[in-house]
């Protein structure tokens, strides 16, 4: 809410947003900021507001800066301006006939006393509630000492108010202020600032952030997100009591502007508001940006000059940074996602009257201080439309799309009505900069050296893998970390609705990639080409490994042919949902409709799962099954024996153990990969040494970084260069003496390690 120019200072305007009603008042222009703790004029002025409008859920103070009293902090206030109505025009507690039965002499030092009383009850009620106890105490006193003829007329007043001092003492208010009034001078206003904290809303943009940390608080952690270097903003990890979610607070640079600079964005915002961009302009969006952050720094460093303010060059690309946030881009979301630490965040509806809530890598889910205003929701949708191409309205509720910032990746999901009947919201995916690695993985215990080896194996063999598990799960993940083990002379095609994978980022590394988008399963008419259809197309688009982003619907029975297409000549790999081997059976074939027998096209499927901590309260991502599928059953795997695993997880151990099959050499698929390799068929000796020395390697990745503290070895441009060395060293150990064997190849690869440590050539 801005006021226009000219608006007369303290005027209202009551708006309805997001299914409640907000009282703005103009206070631009007042010498000092507006607050009900500080100024018994302001809380006085305000109560008035309440009295005539009595359904308002919020109060906002309107300045360079807005100052929103939430709906907790507008009641208190409310039922103060009920009770003054009550008083005032029902008892009519003023009247001759409520203050005196009979003695006329009282009647004026009573309308005086009950006059003081009603008088400080809208400007400092806990004031008016010591004043009101003194005026008792003072009619005891009298009635103590007061003739006969007068103890019935005293007694009377006395009752009256009391009855005051009984309904005026259950207010909300005055029970929040009891704890704090032992040592209370009339007067005294620092009790106000322990029960009135206003949210800040600068006044560029339209969503809440609770500045003040919660008193019943305790830091857990705090950390500062950079962007640049004039772009920093602190995160303070927070528990409270009796609360099982931490509170992750956000403090960002727009919190910390000064008057001055507050007044330069919001005029440069309100120019820049009517040049915003086209929707085909919303396809390019690294080039607008870079356009709006050139003008908005030229625009404010005129501004700035006009207005005689002070500009230095670090605080005007702060500036800049921060109008284009709230303008073309996203607002405090985009610094949500610079955390590198935060993997999802979730917008509730109704929004405006909502945290928004993230989930964190090292405290699970938190909820925050942020509190998106309806305004904001629905700008972003709009422009979550014109990147994606694709509808949102009533006939079609739902848009999965994604977003990219500079390196920031991201996931979108966004419903509205009638599908979510309290209007949009939101679930936000933060995909990692750079892609997922093995080393990655071992690191974090999602998997251990010895599964990396083996999927490293299963990859380079050409198997067809999918990999399951519930949401959240790190499916993608980890089929982004597969696709690092491909070796780049092969090429690939990926195939996705929502682009998850890290085409991109392999690109940059010289991988032969193709990637296509395909239209959403939720989807049923747009421009985009079905993923069945995209499927079927990639299998004419020569020799290449298919990438799926995740099977989903009628899809899978192309996918179905494009594996038995591809088995033994290229990987074919994607993700499903299924908590194991037969629930993805039962999903492939019972749900999307693909025959039983077309499902042995699978060889592998990897299952993550979040595992839990005995009291509920932490999840970490775990793969927990490897299994194969064997070909001899003709109904049902199950019960046919078809599923064998080859990795199983050890809650106890936590960690992934080879099962008896896998280390007695009883894989049909291991087997089948040996029976095409030149000293491999019949020798498991040398094909179990081959899948320990891939994992003795990714282990030597992780211990070297935990020696160095050189995380770069663990990402996916070293982990290219590695994989390069290996399969180079490997060819020449196997010319020279027929077999790759670890004892030969793994010193060599240690020398080659240790030599770019070295000469840090990463």
């Amino acid at each position: 809410m801005q006021f226009k120019e000219g608006t007369k200072l303290y005027s209202y305007e009551v708006q309805r947003e997001g299914g409640e009603d907000i009282i703005y008042i103009n206070y631009l222009g007042a010498p000092y900021v507006p607050s009900l703790s500080d100024s018994p004029k302001i809380m006085e002025r305000t109560i008035d507001a309440l009295i005539e409008n009595p359904n308002i859920s919020r109060v906002v103070f309107v300045q360079q800066k807005n100052y929103n009293y939430d709906f907790n902090e507008t009641s208190l206030l409310l039922e103060i301006a009920q009770l003054y109505v009550y008083f005032v025009k029902q008892e009519r507690i003023l009247s001759q006939e409520k203050l005196i039965t009979g003695h006329e002499q009282f009647f004026s030092q009573r309308y005086n006393e009950v006059f003081s009383f009603l008088f400080l009850l809208k400007q400092d009620p806990i004031a008016a509630y010591s004043e009101l106890k003194k005026i008792i105490i003072e009619a005891r006193i009298f009635f103590g000492k007061a003739d006969a003829r007068y103890k019935t007329d005293q007694a009377n007043y006395i009752r009256f108010l009391e009855k005051i001092f009984e309904l005026f003492e259950k207010t909300k208010l005055i029970q929040s202020a009891l704890p704090y009034l032992k040592n209370y001078q009339k007067g005294d206003r620092e009790i106000y600032y322990r029960i009135f904290k206003p949210d800040t809303i600068p006044n560029f943009t339209f969503t809440r952030i609770v500045s003040d940390l919660p008193e019943d608080a305790e830091i857990v952690d705090q950390y500062e997100i950079f962007n640049e270097d004039y772009d920093i903003s602190l995160v303070t990890i927070l528990r409270r009591k009796n609360e099982a979610k931490l509170v992750y607070h956000l403090n960002p640079p727009e919190n910390s502007l000064t008057e001055e600079y507050n007044m330069l964005l919001n005029l440069a915002r309100g120019v820049l508001i009517e040049h915003q961009p086209k929707a085909e302009e919303f396809t390019d969006t690294e080039r607008v940006r870079q356009v709006f952050f050139n003008i908005s720094k030229d625009l404010l460093q005129d501004l700035a000059q006009t207005k005689r303010i002070k500009l230095n060059y670090s605080d005007l690309n702060k500036l800049a940074t921060i109008l284009v946030r709230h303008t073309i881009g996203f607002g405090l979301i985009e610094i949500l996602l610079q955390d590198k630490k935060l993997q999802d965040i979730v917008l509730n509806a109704p929004i405006s009257m909502t945290n928004i809530f993230v989930r964190h890598q090292d405290y699970d889910e938190c909820s925050t201080n942020i509190l998106p205003s309806q305004e904001d929701a629905n700008s972003w949708a709009a422009k979550f439309r014109m990147i994606s191409g694709r509808p949102l309205d009533e006939a079609n509720p739902i848009l999965d799309t994604q977003l990219e910032v500079g390196n920031i990746r991201a996931r979108i999901a966004i419903i509205q009505r009638p599908l979510s009947p309290d209007g949009l919201a939101y679930a936000i995916r933060r995909h990692r900069e750079s892609p997922w690695t093995l080393p990655l993985f071992i690191k974090y215990k999602m998997i251990n050296p010895f599964a990396a080896g083996l999927l490293s194996f299963l990859i380079d063999g050409s198997r067809t893998l999918l990999v399951a598990g519930t949401r959240s799960s790190g499916k993608t993940s980890l089929l982004g970390s597969l696709m690092l083990e491909i070796i780049p002379k092969f090429r690939i095609i990926t195939i996705e609705d929502s682009l998850e994978l890290p085409v991109d980022a392999l690109r940059k590394l010289n991988y032969d990639i193709l990637r296509m988008k395909v239209r959403s399963a939720l989807l049923k008419t747009t421009a985009e080409v079905s993923a069945d259809d995209g499927i079927r197309t990639s299998l004419r688009l020569g020799d290449s490994c298919l990438i799926i982003g995740e099977v989903r619907s009628v899809e899978a029975k192309a996918l179905y042919e494009a594996m038995r297409v591809g088995a033994l000549a290229n990987v074919v790999a994607g993700t499903i949902h299924g908590a194991s081997p037969y629930g993805v059976f039962d999903r492939v074939v019972n749900d999307l409709g693909v025959p039983a027998t077309s499902f042995k096209a699978t060889d592998i499927i990897a299952v993550c799962n979040p595992i839990k901590s005995p009291d509920g309260l932490h999840s970490w991502k775990r793969v927990v099954q490897v299994s194969e599928i064997r070909k001899h059953w003709k109904e049902d795997p199950m019960l046919e024996k078809g599923f064998v695993d080859l990795l199983k997880y050890n809650v106890e151990k936590d960690e992934l153990e080879p099962s008896e099959d896998l280390i007695n050499g009883d894989s049909e698929i291991i087997k089948d990969i040996a029976a095409n390799v030149k000293g491999w068929a019949g020798n498991w000796d040398a094909v179990y040494d081959n899948i320990l020395l891939r994992a003795k390697m990714k282990k030597e990745i992780v211990e070297i970084t935990e020696k160095t503290g050189n995380e770069k070895i663990l990402e996916a441009g070293f982990n290219s260069l590695s994989n390069h060395a290996f399969h180079k060293i490997s060819d020449e150990v196997r010319q020279e003496i027929g077999l790759p064997l670890s004892e030969r190849v793994f010193p060599e690869w240690q020398k080659w390690l240790n030599s770019q440590i070295k000469t840090k050539k990463f």
